[in-house]
C-alpha cells in the first residue's frame, strides 16, 4: 500500500469511527444493544474509537513508511479537533436532526 492510498484509508475510517456513537444511539460499541444512550456514554465511546483511530494510524504509518515519525502535543491537539470535526455530521443527526423529525412527525 503506498502512501496516498494509506492517507485515504485513514481518512475514510477517522470520518466514519467518529459518525458510529452517534448514529448508532441504541447500541455501544457496535455490539452492546441498550434502549437509550446518555450524552456522556456517547462522549467516552466517541473518545475510545479517537484513541483505536489514532492506534491504526500508528499502525498504518509503521506499515506504510517504515517508521514512525515522532510527534509533539500540537499534533494530537489538532488530531484531537480534527476527529471533533469529523464527529459533526453524527453529532448534529443524534441531537438536532432527529428531535426535529420526530417534532414534526408528530
Amino acid at each position: 500500500m503506498d502512501l496516498s492510498q494509506a492517507v485515504w484509508l485513514l481518512l475514510v475510517t477517522a470520518i466514519v469511527l467518529s459518525n458510529i456513537p452517534f448514529i448508532l444511539s441504541n447500541r455501544i460499541l457496535v455490539f452492546i444493544k441498550v434502549p437509550e444512550k446518555s450524552v456522556w456514554i456517547n462522549f467516552a465511546e466517541w473518545f475510545l474509537y479517537f484513541i483505536v483511530t489514532g492506534l491504526f494510524a500508528y499502525l498504518l504509518e509503521n506499515k506504510s513508511m517504515g517508521h514512525v515519525a515522532a510527534q509533539e502535543w500540537e499534533f494530537y491537539a489538532i488530531a484531537f479537533f480534527m476527529f471533533m470535526i469529523f464527529a459533526f455530521p453524527g453529532f448534529i443527526y443524534r441531537y438536532n436532526l432527529k428531535q426535529f423529525i420526530k417534532k414534526n412527525k408528530a
